[in-house]
């Protein structure tokens, strides 16, 4: 019996009220999957092609003045 089945078959034995409760769990895990992933790829969409942009100040820019 594969883990899949084995699931399956427990949760067949759990009565309506626990069901949903397997049901809200499995609904956290797929949305933290989801949030890990999307997170990746909004990380790696933020920094693509950061290295090869032109800087928008230069060193002197950047240096503190005192007046």
């Amino acid at each position: 019996m594969t883990l899949e089945e084995k699931i399956i078959s427990s949760i067949h034995e759990l009565p309506e009220t626990k069901k949903a409760e397997v049901l809200d769990f499995v609904e956290f895990l797929r949305s933290k999957t989801e949030e890990r992933e999307w997170s990746a790829l909004s990380l790696s969409s933020a920094m693509r092609g950061i290295a090869e942009e032109a800087a928008p100040y230069s060193l002197s820019d950047l240096k503190e003045s005192s007046t």
